[in-house]
């Protein structure tokens, strides 16, 4: 009888301490871009396309200025640094704008970067001299390819006006952040 009643109070015990702990697990901080949209899905502030654009947007905006900050303190080539300065720049003012335009339409953003975005970064810290500056400049092109793709399709089909509209007010700035990318690369060769 001893034994059963042991038995029972530590699965009992096991069982009460696996509920607590799957409940404190916040997974925001496990997959931000992933809990943003679901909770823009439940709360449909604007269309899923639109709100999928916005939170993919402020992820890579947010790993755009986390990837400059880096080359502002590791890059060895004056450009890539000065590159690196027009990123933190630019991008942060595009975050601030997108931002501001999201909490106008209760649209949820991620408040931290993906986990994929923190492996590129984790990734590239590792890094230094000129290898350092040849991977981030190749990031830098292929992150602007997929941007002025993404930002360009935003900017001629969002339902949402307003996002639509700074979609097409930030592809300029985007098309000259890939321009200069792709001819920093090439002159690093």
């Amino acid at each position: 009888m001893k034994r059963t009643i042991f038995f029972v109070t530590a699965v009992l015990g096991t069982w009460m301490l696996t509920s607590c702990n799957s409940n404190t697990r916040n997974p925001q901080n496990e997959k931000p871009v992933d809990s943003a949209q679901d909770i823009n899905e439940t709360v449909k502030p604007v269309d899923n396309n639109s709100s999928e654009f916005a939170v993919k947007a402020a992820n890579g905006g947010m790993l755009e200025v986390q990837m400059g900050k880096l080359a502002q303190e590791k890059a060895q080539n004056p450009r890539v640094k000065a590159f690196a300065t027009m990123m933190v720049n630019d991008h942060s003012k595009a975050n601030d704008e997108l931002k501001e335009l999201a909490t106008k339409k209760n649209i949820t953003l991620p408040a931290e970067l993906s986990t994929a975005s923190k492996d590129h970064i984790d990734k590239l810290s590792k890094k230094s001299g000129k290898d350092f500056d040849k991977d981030y400049m190749d990031m830098m092109v292929n992150d602007h390819d997929e941007d002025v793709k993404e930002f360009d399709k935003a900017a001629g089909s969002l339902e949402d006006m307003d996002l639509k509209s700074w979609a097409g007010k930030t592809l300029p700035t985007l098309r000259t952040h890939q321009d200069s990318a792709k001819a920093i690369k090439s002159a690093l060769k």
